[in-house]
């Protein structure tokens, strides 16, 4: 356990740098529009639809699982310190490609690695080891801008009229191209485990894709992130049309982190006394609340507030889908049946969300398209009864 606690407390405090503040580097740094924003941000989905059941499938077929992870961090690693260098929206759409072809794939591969070396009653104990991860992302997020301060007044950059209102925002690629390292290192250390060797036979994937139970998680993930994907990436341009600036940005990330701690921990807990169903329900209803609650002030300290249900949402939706998964899987499909879920999740929703709310954003202004995401994801809850059902695993 303490070895797969390292893998994911290094390598989300390098997602802790990337995804609070990438969007307010490409629009304000890179001079991106929102719907150009929503396009790169879009690349991530749009690759992770085309490679994770690919590497998935390579890592269950093999059962070099652990093998197939250290590859695509090393890669991720890699991608990250080249992207800086990307000077127009075509190389950066391309950079992102780059990124994308081995990061998108990691959080599944992982879960599926971690699952398999945690061992007996892993989804329940799964929590508890994701939640060094948050852990790591906290950290980052609160930390990193007083490293940007101190790396700005060293190479004295300072705010010009009509530029970037953080000039030098590029070293959070940096800075995560070497926290994905050690991740991979960490990765190469865990331990390998019988159910890390299991093999998927000719004729499974085919058997997972018909069983019913995970059908209809498929379509519920599809529709969920569709809902909450756009919204999250996009939420540095959402504070800033509010009027916050960085560090703003990573404030509203403290409540979110520091309540996702305790509930990713008990994650497990939850789903042994209420089952997978209600943990997932309760992520995507606390994030439709979260959004449309955003949407109807204007007031920068109640977005902070509502910004404590993020652990709700991570809990309930990212972690909760994933458990449901592994409920109703065989350990020798463990990495299809978590690639497939992100492919129709993270991805190919992603892609639809990500474009379609910074269109929305550039046509109706922040809190139209905010409203209508969270509008939806509260009907999609409410819908959990009829779409998911208990279900066996698949033969």
């Amino acid at each position: 356990m303490p070895r797969v606690s390292t893998f994911w407390f290094f390598y989300m405090s390098g997602l802790g740098l990337i995804f609070p503040f990438q969007a307010l580097y490409f629009r304000e740094n890179m001079g991106l529009t929102g719907l150009q924003v929503g396009l790169v941000l879009a690349m991530r989905p749009l690759m992770g639809m085309l490679c994770q059941p690919i590497w998935a499938q390579l890592a269950d077929r093999t059962g070099s699982r652990r093998a197939i992870l250290v590859a695509l961090t090393l890669g991720n690693a890699c991608a990250y310190a080249l992207l800086p260098q990307a000077d127009s929206f075509t190389v950066l759409l391309l950079a992102m490609a780059g990124v994308s072809l081995f990061g998108t794939s990691i959080m599944p591969i992982g879960n599926a690695v971690s699952l398999a070396a945690i061992g007996e009653r892993a989804a329940e104990r799964f929590g508890r080891v994701r939640a060094f991860g948050t852990l790591g992302y906290l950290l980052l997020v609160i930390g990193f801008p007083f490293v940007l301060d101190l790396w700005q007044q060293d190479r004295q950059v300072t705010t010009v009229p009509g530029g970037p209102s953080e000039p030098g925002l590029e070293i959070i690629f940096l800075g995560a191209a070497a926290l994905t390292l050690v991740s991979s290192v960490a990765a190469r250390r865990m331990p390998e485990t019988p159910a890390m060797r299991a093999r998927a036979q000719r004729g499974d994937l085919r058997a997972l894709l018909s069983h019913g139970p995970y059908r209809r998680l498929l379509v519920f993930a599809f529709l969920a992130f569709l809902a909450l994907q756009g919204p999250i990436l996009m939420f540095p341009v959402f504070i800033r049309a509010h009027g916050g600036d960085i560090d703003t940005l990573s404030q509203m990330w403290i409540p979110m982190l520091l309540v996702e701690i305790p509930l990713v921990w008990v994650s497990g807990d939850i789903l042994r006394r209420l089952g997978p169903r209600f943990l997932v329900a309760m992520g995507v209803a606390a994030d439709g609340f979260r959004w449309l609650m955003c949407s109807l002030v204007d007031d920068l300290l109640w977005i902070f507030a509502l910004q404590l249900l993020h652990g709700v949402v991570i809990a309930g939706l990212t972690i909760g889908t994933a458990l449901y998964a592994e409920t109703i899987v065989p350990e020798r499909l463990r990495a299809t049946a978590q690639g497939v879920l992100a492919m129709f999740g993270y991805s190919l929703a992603g892609v639809l969300s990500s474009v379609a709310l910074g269109a929305a954003m550039d046509a109706f202004g922040p809190n139209i398209p905010y409203r209508a995401s969270g509008l939806f994801a509260l009907v999609l809850a409410a819908s959990v009864p009829w779409l998911l059902k208990e279900g066996e695993r698949v033969r």
